[in-house]
């Protein structure tokens, strides 16, 4: 039963968000193109349920040129490739909108781990161990919440199997209520291999 209130519950709230955020879309989408050159969007391979590869939609943060394969927080300079705009997209995590389509699509839920880089080899390989790679992928979850990007690898995999062991509706309304938190709080936000 769950599985199913969740995926009506992912609709819902997705469709709910697309026409609340609309406008701000629009919005957006506009400062991009009138920033720096490219697509409005992003989009890259990412591991989804069952470790089928999908694609994730996000805001364009950064500049055209910028190596699209290596986690942020990987790069040593990453302020050289974040747009301006991109930089408050970032903060108050606006980037991650287009992922309501991932969402519509059933590519991906609203609480669930985090879908790794096609390449995250080592999170894939840790997250196999709690049976996280079995459950969709989501815009937020437990990891996101306890830390995001300052958690190690296999810390993170860790609360992704917790999330696993003890998912509800309970559950996720709570993680969509500490993530709302979060992203006023800018918790968890590492850009860059150096900080």
């Amino acid at each position: 039963m769950y599985k199913y209130v969740k995926r009506i519950m992912d609709i819902l709230f997705s469709l709910l968000g697309l026409v609340v955020a609309g406008i701000p879309m629009i919005i957006i989408a506009i400062l991009i193109k009138a920033e720096s050159k490219g697509g409005v969007f992003f989009t890259q391979n990412r591991i989804g349920k069952g470790k089928k590869l999908f694609k994730i939609y996000k805001f364009r943060t950064m500049y055209a040129d910028t190596p699209k394969d290596i986690p942020t927080h990987l790069l040593k300079s990453p302020d050289a490739f974040i747009t301006k705009t991109g930089k408050i997209l970032r903060k108050t995590s606006l980037d991650e909108l287009p992922q309501l389509f991932n969402i519509l699509k059933g590519e991906m839920s609203i609480v669930g781990p985090r879908p790794a880089l096609w390449n995250q080899y080592d999170l894939v390989e840790e997250r196999d161990k709690y049976g996280a790679n079995d459950i969709t992928p989501g815009l937020t979850g437990l990891a996101q919440i306890k830390g995001r990007d300052e958690l190690p690898i296999d810390v993170k995999a860790a609360y992704d199997g917790e999330y696993v062991r003890s998912m509800n509706i309970a559950t996720d309304i709570k993680i969509i209520c500490r993530t709302f938190v979060s992203v006023i709080r800018e918790e968890g936000i590492k850009e860059g291999a150096d900080r």
